[in-house]
């Protein structure tokens, strides 16, 4: 399982490349849902505070499980807490690049993945466009003279 760092994750990413400035925490989702689609993956994004007023977006997106920290308590709090609970933090993947989460990380053996490397990982698996089936036979080679007279005389142009 994936446990992400939202706004470290997100400002890594706005800083990393004009290609990406524009990016907001809602396509950012959806972006990391896309990819633990292909890779099939869960994964968890907990971003500091309340979040934007409309979370109809983030609710819509299934996986990862999006979860805002509230007004008392920080993100790094939460994943702390949520590395600390893990049943099997050796399964654990952790994206910061906040220290205080990464040494948490470490402790209970989980992996620790640094934003931007991780952000690689998510571009690379995207853009890696898709192997299609070969073309049929008849698409290359068209279709056999039988074939031919078949369908001439099915439409009517060869009795």
């Amino acid at each position: 399982m994936l446990l992400i760092d939202g706004y470290n994750l997100l400002r890594a990413v706005q800083n990393c490349s004009d290609e990406f400035s524009a990016i907001d925490d809602v396509l950012l989702c959806a972006v990391i849902s896309e990819y633990l689609r292909r890779t099939k993956k869960k994964g968890v994004i907990v971003f500091d505070g309340i979040g934007p007023p409309d979370k109809t977006a983030l609710h819509s997106i299934g996986n990862p499980k999006v979860i805002f920290s509230g007004r008392r308590f920080e993100a790094d709090d939460i994943i702390e807490d949520m590395i600390g609970e893990h049943s099997a933090p050796k399964r654990l993947v952790v994206v910061s690049t906040d220290r205080r989460i990464k040494v948490a990380a470490k402790k209970r053996k989980a992996k620790a993945i640094n934003s931007l490397d991780f952000w690689a990982e998510v571009v690379k698996c995207i853009e890696k466009k898709r192997k299609h089936a070969p073309e049929p036979r008849e698409k290359l080679s068209g279709i056999t003279p039988a074939e031919t007279e078949h369908w001439l005389r099915e439409f009517g142009l060869k009795k």
